[in-house]
């Protein structure tokens, strides 16, 4: 965790020191990075879905993520609003956004995406799992613009509670590496 904390915050750094250029802002929770003062490249625009585990991202043209369907639950969430969704035995989801990042680097072709989850609370049953969560995924975009090969780096808080065990935080191993491969295919553009 330490290493891409630390890499993804010298990225940022670097960016704002040598002419990167603050697209978007931080207006509707996503922040906006293109290296160089570059506007988002159109090839980028558009739906690109992984091939397991979920993940969706709607990317506008000025770079901002419209919505984003998460691993969690395969919800689809949209920047600074929180969702609520129904659950199985009659409970329900309930999703904040923290603030999200997107960053691009003409020169490596390279697209970083931070998605922060600030809380989340599942009902099951008479149980309920609460927490936070950040994903951070990092990797190439293909010659042809159809493919982003990341590396997923994922950071859960995960909270159970039951009747038995309240507020029990779970156990999540975290090494320095807690990473997944994901290929990334562009299906659409902009919804």
């Amino acid at each position: 965790m330490k290493r891409i904390a630390i890499l993804f915050v010298c990225s940022l750094f670097a960016s704002l020191l040598y002419g990167c250029h603050n697209h978007a802002g931080n207006e509707g929770g996503v922040e906006v990075i293109i290296e160089g003062g570059r506007s988002f490249p159109d090839f980028l625009v558009g739906t690109w879905k992984a091939e397991r585990g979920g993940w969706e991202f709607v990317f506008e043209p000025d770079g901002t993520i419209s919505s984003a369907v998460v691993s969690l639950g395969r919800v689809r969430l949209k920047p600074g609003q929180v969702t609520t969704v129904p659950m199985q035995l009659d409970g329900e989801g309930v999703f904040r956004p923290g603030p999200w990042a997107v960053q691009y680097s003409y020169e490596q072709r390279e697209l970083i995406v931070d998605i922060k989850i600030e809380d989340f609370r599942i009902e099951l049953g008479e149980g309920v799992v609460k927490g936070r969560t950040q994903d951070i995924f990092v990797g190439s975009i293909s010659g042809d613009g159809r493919l982003w090969w990341a590396e997923r780096f994922s950071y859960p808080e995960y909270i159970a509670d039951t009747k038995k065990y309240p507020n029990h935080k779970l156990d999540v191993e975290h090494s320095d590496t807690p990473r997944e491969g994901l290929l990334f295919q562009k299906v659409g553009e902009s919804k």
